[in-house]
């Protein structure tokens, strides 16, 4: 794959616009915007699966709504790619951040940047992934940011020495779609989504623990968020794809641990799907623990006042991850 041409494609010209893609190295710097110093690594050798030759082109724009701070929505994922963030002492463990924003944007800041400084902090290395959104010109919009989410994990196990992390020690942590994108890795990573491309993998695809936070878990209509099931399988799927891509039904003994964190005031992803994966889970004589919270609503990421229960659930998260092994005790 010619960097170089990634480069071009995927920067934008202006202050607000940042680039998101790798330079002339397979682990390159970033653009503007994000940090100089941000490695990127591409996920896919060569041609990209599903590609149909359609234009896409890589934007970003700032919701911002506080003076100070940024929060950067990506749209056009042309190249799917890794952003990885090093601690300063790292402990072995990494985590793979999967940003929302319902299958037709990334949260980049909120969900990726904000939450890998708190865990570079702990220790970890974290791979931010820009996975592709399924409306923007894929041949198998169902199955594109799946094929992404597994290769990522196949990706970082194959180069576990040189990012310094364990290859058994690596956590999914998703947010709304993120966290039905996270869910559908932790159910589905043994699932063929695409054709081998070189030996990595060969390696399994399956996370040692999965972080679903307000996720989105079900495409059943009932409590589904309409917004990501629409961009994920169409406005009118069929029947056998919401069922494959409803993660409460896909529950085997291969699922790792999972936690899980809603609030009841949540207006946006109906707290039923993190109730139904639960219940999933226990079913399934899976290892599960939920963190149900009075207050709190959709996208608290990690900026929170302390005095805002679900500021609770960095902690409970870290706990729960080392108490599976993920991270150091």
């Amino acid at each position: 794959m010619d960097m170089a041409a990634i480069s071009r494609r995927t920067l934008i010209g202006g202050a607000a616009m940042v680039a998101l893609a790798g330079t002339a190295s397979a682990q390159g710097k970033a653009g503007q915007g994000s940090g100089a110093d941000e490695e990127m690594v591409p996920l896919w050798p060569g041609r990209i699966p599903g590609a149909q030759g359609t234009a896409i082109v890589r934007k970003v724009s700032d919701h911002a709504k506080r003076p100070g701070t940024v929060d950067r929505w990506i749209t056009g994922i042309d190249v799917p790619s890794l952003v990885v963030k090093r601690p300063a002492r790292p402990n072995g463990a990494a985590v793979l951040l999967v940003p929302g924003g319902g299958y037709g944007f990334l949260s980049y800041d909120n969900e990726g940047i904000e939450q890998a400084r708190w865990l570079n902090a702990l220790g970890v290395t974290c791979f931010i992934l820009l996975y592709r959104l399924p409306g923007e010109g894929w041949s198998d919009r169902r199955l594109a940011p799946l094929q992404d989410a597994q290769r990522a994990i196949r990706v970082i196990r194959s180069r576990a020495a040189g990012f310094g992390v364990d290859p058994a020690r690596i956590a999914v942590l998703g947010f709304s779609a993120g966290g039905h994108l996270a869910a559908s890795l932790a159910t589905r990573h043994g699932e063929v989504a695409y054709a081998p491309v070189d030996g990595a993998d060969r390696l399994s695809a399956r996370p040692d623990l999965a972080g679903l936070i307000y996720p989105v878990i079900s495409m059943d209509a009932a409590i589904t968020h309409k917004g990501s099931r629409d961009n994920l399988l169409g406005a009118t799927p069929a029947a056998a794809d919401v069922v494959a891509a409803s993660n409460e039904a896909r529950i085997t003994a291969e699922t790792p641990p999972v936690f899980l964190v809603h609030a009841s005031d949540d207006r946006t992803v109906p707290i039923a799907n993190s109730l139904a994966m639960h219940a999933a889970m226990l079913a399934g004589h899976r290892p599960v623990e939920m963190h149900l919270f009075d207050e709190g609503g959709h996208g608290f990421g990690v900026r929170l006042p302390k005095a805002v229960p679900t500021a609770q659930w960095p902690m409970l998260f870290t706990t729960y991850a080392a108490r599976k092994g993920v991270f150091p005790g």
